[in-house]
């Protein structure tokens, strides 16, 4: 699109001797390929009306070979119908990427260990995960990481219930069943969870417990911390995989931010913290956040502490441009506090952490719980899709399966809220995942039914198959925009309205045997070329065959 901007812009500085950036966008398909509105910009500089502008520069532009028609419209827009060779210019496949030079790191999971991975963990992590292909697009050196807490009251909790599950017996853990370790984290965790907030008693102790965390010297509190810090992660591990996210290259945890963090936070004392009952804090409510305790006045870290030392920790080892973090809108203004306390102890640093908040994930049944250890596991919503799948007549595969949660929570706004419907999610005959995979496969199946080499040769693009081309050719300008606002739902919904319009080309346009054969051949190439690279984008798998 920069070429044709570049020429009407030429254009304009010949005829009326005036630089101004020129702004394309599609119109509707019978009105042209693209239009500008440039004659109304510049009409009250040069006091003139903006039709009689728009006159002038349509008449130079008609000479130029690119262009097959161009038009006046209203008060002075201008309109113009490319040449069928230009929209083939813009719809063969190109690099997708844009490499600078940045370094950005961006946090793709950060579940806690002890806890099970819920439906909200699924979201924030297939965005995150997008996010990153998006940023990919932008640079090589990009590095996906995650970031865990392996300490601090959470792990209190589920400890109590563990300690008292086995009667301090480690080896009875042995007992679980491996297909039933996350709902026994999440059950354990869901038991401490409930004592904390109903007994004083057992609160005080999973305090203490907490604390323990830190350093585990008690051989059975070690024991059994390590054997449930296992399961965690190898279960966070395999649901990442199962999500169809792509490997993170360094795992960090609280407990390697903890100690740094709490120095950080001392050696701002009092340019960025004061003390306050013995506590360190930060006024977070003077820049948008709220007034929030880094360091507790019992002298450990807190939460806030640990980010500002994870911040350290990626700088010191990435030395990062840009460090996204993606998190549950719950969390917007508390990431708000810790940045803005970061850019004051690092000026340098000030803009270097961004904080991406996703909406209010729920099902169709309501909104899920968090705080509590009651929630929706993830792998109860894995097998409600299979099931789903398999009730509609298709194999519950673990692309499809992936591929179906992944775009129904991409398809919506980045902060948007997310209303889940299990049903619209796996059906092929709507805006979906496998909608898409199915439109990738059935373009695939017609590619390999016929002998003939696909080309280009062809004196004139019918209006079909001009409609289609057309379409494909927009692809490059919705990831760019998708990549400037990273924003997966520009290619989702792009996606879905290309297949759209693949299926009203082949309702009216014979392809296999057609005396038009290797032209339409080509096109459906390009078509399902474009799919892959969207979906890919998405990070869902474009299979040849369903």
């Amino acid at each position: 699109m920069n070429k044709y901007a570049a020429i009407i812009q030429q254009t304009v500085a010949n005829l009326l001797e005036t630089e101004q950036a020129v702004e394309i966008s599609r119109p509707e398909p019978q009105f042209g390929d693209l239009s500008t509105n440039i004659a109304l910009k510049i009409s009250k500089q040069l006091g003139k009306n903006p039709r009689e502008i728009a006159e002038q520069v349509t008449d130079a532009l008609r000479n130029n070979p690119n262009f097959a028609e161009v038009n006046v419209a209203g008060p002075g827009f201008i309109n113009i119908r490319l040449q069928d060779r230009e929209l083939f210019d813009l719809a063969t496949p190109e690099s997708d990427q844009n490499i600078s030079d940045s370094t950005i790191v961006i946090e793709t999971n950060n579940p806690n260990p002890f806890k099970a991975m819920h439906i909200g963990h699924a979201l924030n992590s297939i965005t995150a995960d997008a996010i990153a292909n998006l940023l990919n697009r932008t640079t090589s050196r990009l590095h996906r990481v995650s970031y865990h807490g392996d300490v601090g009251l959470h792990v209190g909790k589920s400890m109590y219930a563990l300690l008292d599950y086995t009667d301090s017996l480690p080896e009875r853990l042995l007992e679980v069943p491996e297909s039933e370790r996350n709902s026994f984290m999440s059950r354990m965790y869901a038991l401490g969870s409930r004592a904390y907030k109903e007994d004083e008693v057992a609160k005080q102790q999973i305090d203490q417990l907490a604390k323990q965390s830190f350093d585990r010297q008690d051989p059975v509190y070690a024991a059994i911390y390590d054997t449930i810090f296992d399961w965690s992660f190898a279960q966070i591990d395999s649901v990442v995989r199962r999500l169809g996210n792509q490997p993170t290259e360094q795992r960090f945890l609280e407990s390697q931010a903890d100690t740094l963090g709490v120095r950080i936070v001392r050696g701002n004392v009092p340019q960025v913290f004061q003390e306050s009952d013995g506590a360190l804090v930060f006024k977070g409510s003077e820049y948008g956040s709220f007034d929030n305790a880094f360091v507790s006045s019992s002298g450990l870290g807190l939460y806030a502490a640990r980010d500002l030392g994870l911040m350290q920790l990626k700088n010191e080892q990435f030395h990062p441009d840009r460090s996204y973090i993606i998190t549950a809108e719950e969390q917007r203004d508390y990431f708000r506090g810790v940045i803005a306390a970061a850019g004051l102890i690092w000026p340098e640093r000030a803009n270097q952490t961004i904080n991406i908040s996703t909406g209010t994930l729920k099902l169709t049944t309501g909104k899920m719980s968090s705080r509590d250890g009651e929630v929706i596991e993830i792998d109860w919503l894995f097998d409600q899709i299979a099931n789903a799948i398999t009730e509609r007549g298709g194999e519950p595969t673990e692309d499809i399966i992936a591929g179906a949660l992944r775009y129904a929570f991409l398809r919506v706004r980045v902060g948007s809220d997310i209303v889940f419907d299990i049903n619209e999610a796996v059906s092929i005959q709507g805006n979906s995942g496998p909608y898409l995979q199915y439109a990738h496969a059935r373009a695939c199946s017609i590619l390999a039914k016929s002998s003939v080499e696909s080309t280009v040769q062809i004196s004139e693009l019918d209006t079909n198959e001009r409609e289609l081309v057309r379409k494909i050719g927009e692809y490059s300008e919705v990831l760019d925009k998708a990549v400037t606002e990273l924003m997966p739902h520009h290619i989702c919904n792009y996606l879905y309205e290309l297949a759209q319009e693949f299926n009203r080309f082949y309702e009216k346009s014979r392809i296999i045997g057609d005396e038009r054969e290797a032209l339409r051949l080509h096109i459906v190439e390009l078509y399902r070329s474009t799919l892959a690279r969207g979906l890919r984008v998405l990070g869902i798998v474009a299979p040849e065959k369903m």
